[in-house]
């Protein structure tokens, strides 16, 4: 039956909610919007007079719509051409949900992202459920069709999962204007054209990783060890012409957030063509994790042509 206006304007002001938990569960600005709407259609044939409570059940509908798709995004991730790393949301991307909490914050870090990879479907739904949007296990257990009790269970095998990767980073949390200040003495010493300056910054252990999707060069396997990965961020950061030919000039770079930490962003007639997204534990810079599949830049475009960035921290940058 046909929807009403008010019935349209219901799902509208779960929308934000909708995208936010789909963006968790997925790692994908794209793929979550796809579900969102998928869910719109779901409710739009639905007898929704008989619906109890609407925000229930779209959330019940979104979050199974995700299951499936995290099912099978594992075996299209087996034939990703390289490294496949989650789509960064710039800061104040409204897709980012709720950020009231210390656990809600993290849920989204980039980090984290990467760390719910490996989670089973149902691990990564409890989870993001129950950290970043607080619903109690009885919800859970009625969307996911599962006990209480198998609730928490879940829960407590996904949290220790992250915990225990985030404790081998020995990951600190590090207020914003001090993980500012380190990025900015990282970029400072990347264009020195040294490694000593950048070694000093890293743990012993540090990694880099990028995603090129086969459509950016970007190494398959990580750059392992402070010095592997100082020599790396010093020829990256080294101007050359073979780098400008490649991305098409000399973009300027910024110290600016994604997934609300700190990050850095390089732009390029005003299009976003990287972002390096840090992560900063007690002892240094623990990884880099960067993102340069022009395909997972798209909103971070957008949304960048949308704010005022102020001037860029180097202005002609490879």
């Amino acid at each position: 039956m046909a929807l009403t206006l008010n019935d349209v304007d219901r799902f509208e002001a779960a929308r934000p909610r909708l995208e936010a938990i789909a963006y968790r569960l997925l790692g994908s600005a794209s793929e979550a919007e796809d579900a969102v709407q998928e869910t719109y259609l779901r409710w739009q044939a639905a007898d929704v007079g008989r619906i109890e409570v609407p925000e229930a059940w779209l959330t019940k509908v979104l979050t199974n719509l995700c299951l499936t798709q995290l099912t099978s995004a594992r075996a299209r991730r087996e034939t990703y051409v390289g490294q496949w790393l989650p789509e960064p949301l710039l800061g104040g991307d409204p897709m980012l949900g709720p950020a009231d909490t210390a656990e809600q914050r993290e849920s989204v870090s980039y980090a984290v992202l990467v760390l719910l990879e490996r989670l089973t479907p149902n691990e990564r739904a409890v989870y993001v459920l129950r950290e970043a949007f607080t619903y109690a296990h009885r919800e859970i257990a009625e969307i996911l069709d599962i006990s209480e009790a198998a609730s928490q269970q879940i829960l407590h095998r996904a949290k220790k999962h992250v915990a225990d990767g985030r404790a081998r980073a020995r990951t600190a949390e590090v207020d914003g204007a001090a993980a500012r200040r380190i990025v900015e003495e990282f970029l400072a010493a990347a264009t020195s054209g040294r490694t000593e300056p950048l070694v000093a910054l890293l743990t012993q252990d540090a990694t880099a990783i990028g995603d090129g999707g086969g459509k950016v060069p970007a190494r398959a396997s990580a750059f392992e060890g402070a010095k592997a990965v100082a020599v790396f961020m010093r020829g990256l950061f080294k101007p050359s012409r073979a780098k400008q030919d490649l991305v098409g000039g000399s973009p300027e770079v910024y110290v600016s957030a994604a997934n609300g930490e700190v990050a850095i962003l390089a732009v390029l007639d005003g299009r976003v063509i990287g972002v390096m997204c840090p992560e900063i534990g007690a002892d240094g810079i623990v990884a880099f994790r960067s993102q340069v599949n022009p395909d997972k830049l798209e909103r971070a475009t957008r949304r960048w042509a949308a704010t005022d960035h102020g001037e860029p921290t180097l202005k002609a940058a490879f």
